[in-house]
């Protein structure tokens, strides 16, 4: 019992060192871990508000460490930590005040949040070797070891704390499940990263306490030895010899990759260099030959992928992914390249230029977004004027157009509408939106490919029963559908209801056998929201490669706002067609909610 109270006293001293360590990062995880169980316990999807103060509380965490890492590497910056904190939360309130007009945590906020995380990792993993004061390689193994134990360490308080839950709801009284949720949140986001923080030494500190401390830190385990040395880099190479023969065969047969290349050898660097730095302590045969030879190989290796990258961008244009793909391409060959020629304690060279590249990547003009928006319209406007669709700025509808026109077309405006790029193109029309307006201003419907046709003709999906409904928020629940071959007659389905007194109208119209449009009118006959089903649907099954059954109910929900109501679809069946042995067209049975204005949660 002794040992069990100095442990715990030793435990929470070192966390509450940590906490006067990092000030900043240890009140942003709090606020985090208090509004993760906040969002827990309202058993429904957070509003905007709650999802941006997360992503800033997020930001400045990592940005909290940055500064104290600032203010341990240089001594003039120490002397003004107060003021260096200061920065700190006003950078962080800027961040807010950066993300508090967008409408959505779309992807773009998604993206530049972890870009600028990631490159404050690499900054404060590569600031205490700044000047060569300390080796980049001991820092970085530093941190790999303190997160490996504290992934460790959380990894059993949560299997331990799960038990003594259960045990308690079995024997003793009911616990409600949300108490799982805030157990994981408490040691996962609160306590796993600030016993993480509280393994870091003090890596630039004169005193000789801390001197002996990073010693005795940076020593390498003989396990992790034995992992990198003859597991870790054995599978390297051998992934290496299997990348080297996909070129001889590429070479012989002259076909380039269609796409899955870049993302493995995207991966493949990043492992590699990971363990490249880990491996530049060591002195084993392996070891050192891994560090003479891996960024000889990756030079080359990286070529071949950035010429693979470069037919995908010279067909189908930039897109965020192909750019970040082509940029970690970039960066793996300026790597290779000084690595090939510096001593291995240059490699928080690898830090520092990762950081730059990434932090490239977000600033306009030449950030992801930017360039990607610029290429896909200038795309788009290049194959509607070359088709005389798109003539001196205005369009031409022209229901003739051919296939690849209209699958591209489908595809470029699809991508601008889930990056809301769609307002930026002047010569579309003011809210434009394709699966609702492409048939009227273009003069052909949304058009979709799939790649195994010959194989399955149909598409078939079905929610899983089993899992209840979240209905909190609306008015009304109704189950409709319909399906091809409607009579002429009765193409037109409505259903009517009361909400408060006020009557309102639910209409499902069969535009096409593929199309059916959704749409609520009030009692002056004004349409109050509105969506058609079948761009949702192909885009579901665009992402699928086979039939599919008993999915979850987000993945089958399409939500839609407008004039302050709240309309959301369902599918309890869905199935698609694509011609053959069966007719082309959808068959659509679904559940709609309907929340009507001011009177939805």
């Amino acid at each position: 019992m002794k040992r069990l109270k100095e442990a715990m006293a030793a435990l929470f001293l070192r966390l509450s060192v940590a906490g006067l360590r990092f000030p900043l990062t240890v009140f942003c995880l709090l606020c985090c871990t208090i509004l993760t169980c906040y969002i827990i316990s309202l058993h429904e999807p957070p509003g905007l508000l709650l999802e941006k103060l997360q992503f800033v509380f997020i930001f400045g965490a990592f940005l909290g460490v940055t500064a104290q890492f600032a203010c341990e590497r240089f001594s003039w910056v120490g002397r003004v930590r107060l003021a260096v904190y200061g920065i700190s939360v006003l950078l962080t309130l800027g961040y807010y005040l950066i993300i508090s007009p967008a409408p959505s945590i779309d992807y773009e906020v998604g993206a530049r949040t972890f870009v600028a995380v990631f490159s404050m990792f690499c900054a404060f993993v590569w600031l205490p070797s700044f000047n060569g004061d300390t080796d980049f390689n001991s820092v970085a193994l530093i941190h790999f070891k303190s997160a490996l134990i504290s992934v460790l360490y959380a990894g059993v308080l949560t299997a331990g704390l799960a038990a003594i839950i259960g045990a308690v709801d079995i024997l003793l009284f009911d616990v409600s499940s949300d108490v799982y949720s805030y157990m994981m949140s408490i040691v996962w986001i609160l306590f796993a990263p600030i016993y993480y923080l509280s393994l870091l030494p003090r890596f630039n500190s004169e005193e000789q306490t801390d001197r002996h401390y990073v010693l005795e830190y940076s020593q390498y385990p003989r396990f992790l030895e034995i992992l990198v040395s003859y597991i870790a880099i054995p599978l390297v190479a051998a992934f290496t010899l299997v990348l080297i023969s996909y070129f001889v065969k590429i070479g012989i047969t002259r076909v380039w990759p269609t796409g899955h290349l870049g993302p493995m050898i995207l991966g493949y660097s990043s492992a590699g260099l990971i363990i490249y730095i880990l491996a530049s302590r060591l002195e084993n045969r392996f070891a050192v030959l891994y560090q003479r030879i891996f960024p000889k190989v990756l030079v080359p290796v990286v070529v071949m992928q950035l010429i693979s990258v470069y037919i995908r961008l010279n067909a189908y244009g930039v897109t965020e992914s192909r750019y970040y793909v082509a940029l970690f391409g970039v960066f793996s060959i300026v790597i290779g390249i000084i690595l090939s020629f510096k001593p291995v304690k240059r490699n928080g060279l690898i830090a520092l230029l990762a950081a730059g590249f990434a932090v490239l990547s977000i600033i306009p003009p030449v950030d992801a977004f930017t360039i990607s928006r610029n290429s896909q319209v200038t795309r788009l406007e290049n194959m509607l004027e070359a088709a005389e669709v798109l003539v001196e700025g205005e369009i031409k509808a022209d229901p003739e157009a051919d296939m690849t026109l209209r699958l591209e077309t489908t595809s470029i405006l699809n991508y601008l509408e889930r990056r809301n790029y769609l307002e930026t193109v002047a010569w579309l029309p003011e809210d434009f939106q394709p699966h609702r307006d492409m048939e009227k201003v273009f003069g052909f419907e949304p058009t979709y490919e799939y790649l195994d046709m010959e194989k399955e003709n149909f598409f078939f999906a079905s929610l899983d029963t089993e899992e209840p409904l979240d209905i909190e928020g609306y008015d009304v629940m109704l189950l409709t559908g319909t399906y091809r071959g409607m009579d002429k007659e009765n193409e037109s389905v409505s259903h009517e209801f009361e909400i408060g007194g006020v009557p309102y109208r639910l209409t499902l119209e069969r535009l096409s056998p593929q199309e059916t449009r959704v749409s609520v009118w009030d009692d002056t006959g004004s349409q109050l929201v509105a969506t058609g089903l079948y761009d949702f649907a192909a885009s579901l099954a665009a992402n699928r490669d086979q039939t599919t059954e008993a999915m979850e109910a987000d993945e089958l929900t399409l939500d839609v706002e407008d004039n302050g109501c709240k309309l959301r679809i369902i599918f309890q069946h869905l199935n698609i067609y694509y011609g053959s042995d069966e007719a082309p067209g959808a068959d659509y049975n679904m559940y709609i909610l309907f929340a009507a204005p001011d009177q939805g949660v």
